[in-house]
């Protein structure tokens, strides 16, 4: 029995003598450690000890009223992760609260990505990275000022309204 290859050369086509195909590793045979976990996202990113963090919340109120470090990733050339940074310091409310700004991704209680939509509208989304749940977003334009400061501003209005409403 002879077949065509991908460059059309023809030979014998046989199985006798070739090792059998090795199976395939699922996810749920991957051994993986509760204790310590990097994120992929990071390259450099080193392991965090996740056992001295407090519980994850389960819903978006209280994964904003529990955020104390928030790590910036910006998406756009226009607007850079340091300037956000920058205007969300700035912010009062930002300071009252506790809030820090962390460069480790991996310890951030909350992710705040900027992305350029189309033309003069940026989408922005804070994301809780044990869970990858949205708990706050937002659609802003450029037009009539700047996209950090407009970015700050209605983020830490979101984070305020979560923080204000009752519950534990």
């Amino acid at each position: 029995m002879t077949s065509v290859t991908a460059f059309g050369q023809t030979g014998p086509r046989s199985t006798v003598g070739k090792p059998a195909a090795e199976p395939i590793a699922s996810d749920a045979n991957r051994a993986v450690s509760p204790v310590v976990a990097s994120r992929a996202s990071s390259p450099s990113a080193t392991p965090v000890d996740l056992s001295a963090r407090p519980p994850r919340p389960a819903d978006a109120i209280q994964s904003m009223k529990n955020a104390k470090l928030i790590f910036v990733k910006s998406h756009s050339l226009l607007v850079g992760q340091s300037v956000i940074e920058s205007k969300l310091r700035n912010r009062k409310e930002f300071q009252q609260l506790g809030l820090m700004i962390t460069r480790d991704e991996a310890a951030a209680d909350l992710i705040l990505e900027v992305k350029h939509d189309v033309f003069t509208k940026y989408v922005f989304t804070a994301i809780d990275p044990s869970n990858n749940v949205v708990v706050a977003s937002g659609k802003l334009s450029s037009l009539g000022g700047t996209v950090a400061g407009k970015v700050a501003k209605r983020f830490m209005k979101q984070v305020l309204k979560a923080r204000t409403q009752p519950g534990p």
